[in-house]
C-alpha cells in the first residue's frame, strides 16, 4: 500500500545521506519529490537521484539553492508550486556541522551553522505554510538531532541549532494545528552516512556503541521510515513531537 499517493514533498539537502534516503522512501510510497542541494560538487549526485526517483514512477526535480537564504527559499517554493501545483509535505533536512570547542569557535563558524541548520527551517516553513493553510492540510518535518537534546562537547553551535529546531517545531504546531497542519521533529542519533563512517572504527567506536542500547548505529533508511510515518496519515493525530531515532541513546 502506498501511503503518500500523489502527494508532493519537498526535501532540503537531499543529494546524499539521510536526505537521499528520505526522498527515496517517500517516493516509494507514491510522493512526487522536489529536493534541494547547495554545492556544485553535489550536482552529479542530485542528477542521479532524480533518475532513481523517476524510475519509481513519480515526478522528481532537483534545485541548486540555499535554504539558508530567505529570498532563494521564496523563489524555490514558488517554482515548486508552479511545477507541481501544491506542497503537502516539507522535510527540512539541510544541515551542516562546524565542530569546535567554544573557546576556539569563530563568529563566522557559529553564524554559518545557524543559517544552514536553523534559519533554513524558518525560511522554508514560512514559505510552505501559506499553500498548506489554503489546502487546510500539511505535514512539516524538521530534522533535529539527539545532540540538540543531550548536548555534546565541541558541538555547541550544532547543538544550539538543533535544540532551536525543537522549540520552533513545538511553537509552529501550536500555531497551525487549527488548520490541520502538523509539525514534528526527528532527532537522529548516530546514523551510518559518509559523514559518520569514521566514528565506527577503533576504540572510539566501542565507546559510542556502549551507550546505544540497541548496540549499533542506525541507517539512513530507518530515519526515512520515521519520516514516512510523520508524513503520512498514520500520524494524523501527532503534532509538536520529537521522535528520537537513536537506538535508545536518549533513554
Amino acid at each position: 500500500m502506498q501511503l503518500l499517493q500523489d502527494r508532493v514533498a519537498i526535501v532540503t539537502g537531499a543529494a546524499r545521506g539521510i536526505g537521499e534516503a528520505i526522498a527515496l522512501k517517500l517516493a516509494e510510497h507514491g510522493a512526487h519529490i522536489a529536493f534541494t542541494y547547495v554545492s556544485d560538487g553535489s550536482a552529479d549526485k542530485a542528477a542521479a537521484l532524480e533518475e532513481k526517483l523517476r524510475a519509481m514512477g513519480v515526478q522528481a526535480r532537483s534545485w541548486k539553492t540555499n535554504a539558508g537564504d530567505f529570498a532563494a527559499s521564496e523563489q524555490f517554493v514558488a517554482e515548486v508550486l508552479k511545477e507541481f501545483g501544491k506542497v503537502d509535505i516539507c522535510v527540512n533536512n539541510a544541515g551542516i556541522s562546524k565542530d569546535n570547542l567554544l573557546l576556539r569557535m569563530t563568529p563566522e563558524q557559529w553564524d554559518e551553522v545557524m543559517n544552514v541548520n536553523l534559519k533554513s527551517v524558518y525560511n522554508m516553513t514560512k514559505q510552505v505554510i501559506r499553500p498548506m493553510m489554503k489546502a487546510r492540510k500539511g505535514s512539516i518535518i524538521n530534522m533535529s538531532s539527539i545532540v540538540g537534546i543531550r548536548g555534546n562537547a565541541g558541538q555547541s553551535s550544532y547543538a544550539a541549532s538543533k535544540a532551536g529546531i525543537i522549540g520552533f517545531t513545538k511553537s509552529v504546531a501550536h500555531e497551525l494545528g487549527s488548520r490541520n497542519i502538523r509539525c514534528n521533529a526527528i532527532a537522529p542519533g548516530f546514523i551510518e552516512t559518509d559523514m559518520t563512517h569514521y566514528l565506527k572504527d577503533g576504540e572510539a567506536a566501542k565507546g559510542f556503541m556502549e551507550n546505544i542500547p540497541l548496540g549499533r548505529f542506525g541507517t539512513a533508511e530507518e530515519v526515512g521510515n520515521a519520516t514516512l510515518f510523520l508524513a503520512s496519515d498514520l500520524s494524523s493525530y501527532i503534532t509538536g513531537q520529537v521522535i528520537s531515532t537513536c537506538g535508545g541513546l536518549n533513554i
